[in-house]
This record gives structure tokens, sequence and C-alpha cells, in this order.
């Protein structure tokens, strides 16, 4: 069975059986927000038959223009071109995870993610429903144009995704070394947290390597626990509230710009940007 079926017939099942019973455990310990896996479980199904119905996205002719122009063709059958395409993936996933939190244009659809208010197996597949629509998959251009081929970014890219289910929990300890190497539930703890002092951190897919290169590394620490879900948490378990109020929030933003200027910070600049003048009433307000 190719990679590609096993994901889909073996894995993607295998992942919400695993949420059931880690909430079905979880509930006989403490109170147990099946409401909020209710709203997981939805979008999960929701985005696959999006996934199917719409197959196109915005970047499909960036992808079909690198495959022409191509530098090589690089197949699978070395093991340095695996580990090639499996060291690119993951820094290309780095970058397109860290600027899903610092461009807001990018933020309004991985909010969604980081929706909900514990952390669990089923937290690990609430996603956005538009986010391969809307050209999230452009960071992986580099990789088609280098020589591999779209099936095979994708391919590498799921794997990726899948391994990540399990590190979000938070039943699982530090692993000792392999903190300095894996994206471990300690790491991935620390990302979801909405504490001023874990913002924006520990961005890696499979690997951590990339955070403790480019500095954007933080350690989960015994004094300060983890609390989870957006700054200003989401509350409501409406699921168009959960899928679209941070694409409201923008589209408010982008309504009330004064200028060109304005109007691209609101779009491509981070979350909590916002105009000079408007920033100058702020503290004003703030001092009176």
């Amino acid at each position: 069975m190719e990679l590609g079926k096993v994901l889909l017939v073996v894995a993607l099942p295998t992942i919400v059986i695993a949420s059931l019973i880690e909430a079905c455990l979880l509930a006989r310990r403490r109170q147990f927000d099946w409401r909020a896996l209710g709203i997981s479980l939805l979008n999960f199904t929701v985005r696959n038959i999006v996934l199917v119905a719409v197959p196109f996205s915005i970047a499909t002719p960036l992808f079909q223009i690198a495959w022409a122009h191509r530098l090589a063709t690089l197949d699978l059958g070395s093991w340095q071109n695996l580990v090639l395409l499996f060291l690119g993936q993951e820094f290309f996933y780095y970058w397109f995870h860290r600027a899903s939190h610092r461009i807001r244009w990018l933020w309004a659809n991985h909010s969604v993610h980081h929706s909900p208010n514990e952390l669990n197996l089923s937290a690990s597949y609430r996603s956005a429903i538009l986010g391969k629509t809307l050209g999230e998959s452009v960071f992986f251009v580099p990789l088609v144009w280098l020589g591999f081929s779209p099936k095979a970014v994708f391919l590498c890219l799921a794997v990726n995704l899948v391994y990540q289910t399990w590190v979000h929990t938070t039943w699982i300890p530090k692993l000792g070394p392999l903190e300095y190497i894996l994206n471990t539930p300690s790491a991935h703890r620390v990302h979801h947290a909405s504490n001023a002092e874990y913002l924006d951190a520990n961005f890696g897919g499979i690997l951590i390597v990339f955070d403790r290169l480019f500095g954007t590394y933080v350690e989960e620490r015994e004094d300060l626990p983890c609390r989870y879900g957006l700054v200003h948490p989401q509350t409501s378990y409406n699921p168009l509230r959960v899928e679209f109020d941070q694409w409201r929030s923008l589209f408010a933003d982008l309504r009330k710009a004064r200028s060109i200027r304005n109007f691209l910070g609101f779009l491509l600049l981070p979350p909590d940007w916002r105009p000079q003048e408007e920033s100058r009433a702020h503290a004003v307000g703030f001092r009176h």
C-alpha cells in the first residue's frame, strides 16, 4: 500500500480513535470539555470534505511553474535524497509555521488550530478548513523547484503532521536528551501556550533544531504552567465563530484602514500590530 493511502486509511482513523480513548481516560480524572472535542471532530470532517471537493489552491500555479523549471529531478530511490527532502521540508515548515504566527493573513487561518482552551489529541486535528485553498503550501514551492515532485513534498509534509499528533498532550513528561533534537510534547505545550513568556516559540514540526538555530526555542518551565488557547480565549462553541472570528476581526480592521500602508500593515504584519495613530491614542487613553 502506498504511503499516502496508509496515511488516509490507517493513520487518520487511528488518530481520531486515540483522541476518543484519551478523552475517556481524562474524563475519569477531571472534567473534560466534550463540546470542544465535538468542534474538533466537526472541523476535521468538514476540512477533509473541502480538501476533496476543492482540490485547487492559490499556490497550485506556482507548483506547476516550479516543476516545469526544476533544477533537477530528484527521485526518492536514494537515502541521500530522502534525507535532503526531510531536512528541506522541516526547514520550510519551520518558516511556514513561524510566518503563520507573525503574518496576520496567515494567523487568521492558523488561529483555528490554537483555539482549543485545553491541549489534547483532539486539538491536534483542529485546523482551518480553508488552509490549503488559501495557499499556505506556497512555502514548499522551493523543494519542487529543486527537483522533488509535488506528490513527494506533500507526502513528506503529511508524515510531519501525523508525527505532531502525539505532541498535543499534557501527560507526557520531558524526554531528556530528545528535547534537544525533536519537537516533543513539552516543547509543543509551550507552542500552544498563551502566556506572554511563551508566545511565538517552538515552531518545529518533527525537529526542534531550527528553533534552537534561529532563536525561537523556549523551554517549558516548572514554575510557569502553560495556559492554552488564544491570548483572547475563544469561549464560543459555535463552529462558525471558531472558524471565522479572526477573519472577521481582520476584515473589520481592513475596512477602517485610512491608508494603503495601514491596510498592508493589518494584512501582513503581526496580529497585534496597530497603526501609529491608534497606538498613540491607546497610550494617551491608558495614561488618563
